[in-house]
């Protein structure tokens, strides 16, 4: 009588790992952010902001060469705004851009290059706004210029990407996936026409918005070689 004996062949299926840190960070800096300035007294709250805000009648006060002007610790400003929110609709609303459109950007561009994009395009969305409004003296805060460059970046990685909204049709609401090119040129023509009414409205530094964006496509268009690279991998 002959016995087979069972074999077992381990065999290890190939898995996604999932590399993506970037957006997380983001997402808990501004949190943390938030949360300490909610703990903390009225008269600190209001010291912090101002202190590590982005204001424009302190960043182009005249005083000084613009070489040293740049030189200046306080033109860290620009960055530390980016994680400075008093209002949680503000937080929201900037948290929820971030996370729709910066997990697969930095899934294209990787995590260290996609935290350049944020970083530095809020910075250059807020260097805009002050310069929008150089004589200011209400600080510029939040990360919406920043997010607005993931955005734009968004739009050059996935420009035939859908998006999933829940839209009214008639007497029910009906789950539809749209181009999200048109709804980011729906958001753009939003914030030209924002910026045509203002600073005044709704208090929102709008020429920020509209910086970070074009910087976001300028950044994404420079990084086409790096994102050809990682993806052949």
């Amino acid at each position: 009588m002959r016995v087979e004996m069972p074999v077992f062949v381990d065999v290890q299926m190939p898995q996604r790992t999932d590399h993506r840190w970037a957006t997380v960070l983001l997402v808990m800096l501004c949190l943390a952010g938030f949360t300490l300035l909610k703990l903390a007294s009225a008269t600190h709250e209001a010291t912090w902001i101002v202190r590590w805000g982005t204001v424009p009648s302190v960043l182009f006060d005249g005083s000084g060469s613009t070489w040293q002007r740049i030189l200046d610790p306080d033109i860290l400003r620009l960055l530390t705004a980016l994680f400075i929110h008093v209002s949680w609709l503000h937080l929201a609303g900037n948290l929820l851009f971030l996370w729709i459109f910066g997990r697969e950007s930095e899934q294209r561009l990787g995590s260290w290059r996609f935290l350049a994009l944020f970083l530095s395009g809020g910075m250059v969305a807020n260097l805009a706004g002050a310069l929008s409004l150089s004589a200011a003296q209400a600080p510029i805060i939040g990360c919406s210029g920043a997010v607005s460059a993931v955005v734009g970046a968004y739009l050059v990685l996935f420009p035939r990407a859908r998006l999933g909204v829940v839209l009214p049709l008639g007497l029910y609401m009906e789950f539809v996936r749209v181009p999200a090119a048109l709804l980011i040129a729906m958001w753009v023509v939003m914030q030209l026409a924002f910026t045509l009414v203002g600073p005044q409205y709704g208090q929102i530094v709008w020429w920020s918005h509209i910086a970070g964006f074009l910087y976001g496509i300028a950044f994404a268009l420079a990084s086409r070689a790096t994102v050809r690279r990682r993806m052949r991998r």
